[in-house]
Formats: C-alpha cells, structure tokens, sequence
C-alpha cells in the first residue's frame, strides 16, 4: 500500500528485473519454547505500479513467500508422526540449504 493508503492500481504494473546487492534474505531465530527456525524471504516478482499521486515517486509491489525450515527442537514438543514414513522418503532433508 501506498502511504496514503490507497493500494496501487496493479492493471498496469509491470515487473522489473532486480539484481541482490547486499545479503541473502535468511534469519535464524531462537524461539522461546526453545525451538531454532531458520526463515528466508522467498523473492517471486517486483512490480511497478506507477507512481505515488501525492509524492509522484514510483510505486513498487514486492510479491514474497517465507520459507520456514525447523532446524532444532527440544524433545519435550516432539510428537510421534501419525503415519510412519508419510510415503516420503526417509533419508530425504526437509528444508532449504
């Protein structure tokens, strides 16, 4: 949304390239029940918008998903899983690198 709080007219935005200057969008985060997460901002698409009405500055949208890996977890909040295997493969690494 815009500072006026008017969301961008997206019927003719259209999507810019971008290139990553600095950093790797990734956190590593201490939760209080003990658990470690790690959590990357996933960039899909930056769009312009056109330009603010009151300032007359571009109007990016940013289009995001988190990606939330569990890194470690005390054994107090495990649970035994509801089906053995799930019909993944056990060796497999869920996550993100």
């Amino acid at each position: 949304m815009s500072a006026g709080g008017v969301p961008p007219d997206l019927a003719n935005a259209e999507i810019v390239d971008y290139t990553v200057l600095d950093g790797d969008g990734k956190y590593r985060l201490k939760l209080k029940d003990g658990s470690v997460i790690e959590v990357r901002l996933e960039l899909m698409n930056i769009l312009r918008a056109g330009n603010d009405p009151n300032t007359g500055l571009p109007t990016y949208v940013v289009q995001s998903a988190p990606l939330v890996r569990l890194v470690e977890s005390p054994k107090e909040l495990r649970k035994p899983p509801l089906r053995p295997g799930g019909g993944r493969d056990g060796k497999a690494i869920p996550g993100f690198g």
